[in-house]
């Protein structure tokens, strides 16, 4: 598995939406060095965080992971 997925996945998809970091922070309640340190692998969203961002990006959790099997 890559180093940070998560984070790329995140970027890839806020951007598939046409969202900003900071448009994407508000949604998660949150500041946009929330997500940029998402994206950028400083920091990986807790649990409750990540199943927020899958449905905001209406994908699976284990799409937004990266996981496979």
């Amino acid at each position: 598995m890559k180093k940070n997925i998560i984070g790329q996945n995140i970027k890839l998809l806020r951007r598939s939406l046409g969202l900003t970091q900071g448009e994407l922070a508000a949604k998660l309640c949150g500041k946009k060095s929330l997500v940029s340190n998402y994206e950028n692998g400083y920091s990986v969203p807790d649990i409750f965080t990540l199943v927020q961002l899958a449905d905001i990006f209406d994908v699976t959790l284990d799409e937004l992971v990266g996981r496979d099997k």
